[in-house]
């Protein structure tokens, strides 16, 4: 297939670009989105290995992402709600 060219307006942002480029962009996403799915397919396999085993997998999920946060923001959020709580009778 021919170069395609592609002109922005503005003067320095003129750039050719191959079909064959854009081909293996777009294929190499392609790849990565399937990827994606076949990994959520797992982990929701593991979330119902879990769950048949008599785990909480929607505690398991907040656990999940609490450690992919930070000690010192989880402590605030959890004093901001200790607080809340406090403040509505709640504790």
């Amino acid at each position: 297939m021919a170069d395609l060219k592609v002109v922005d307006d503005g003067p320095a942002d003129t750039y050719r670009v191959t079909a064959d480029e854009l081909r293996q962009f777009i294929e190499r996403v392609e790849r990565l989105e399937q990827e994606k799915k076949d990994i959520a397919e797992q982990v929701k396999e593991v979330m119902a290995e879990a769950k048949g085993r008599g785990y909480d997998t929607k505690v398991m999920r907040k656990i999940i992402a609490l450690r992919r946060r930070e000690a010192d923001d989880i402590a605030e959020e959890e004093a901001i709600l200790d607080m809340y709580k406090e403040a509505l009778g709640m504790s």
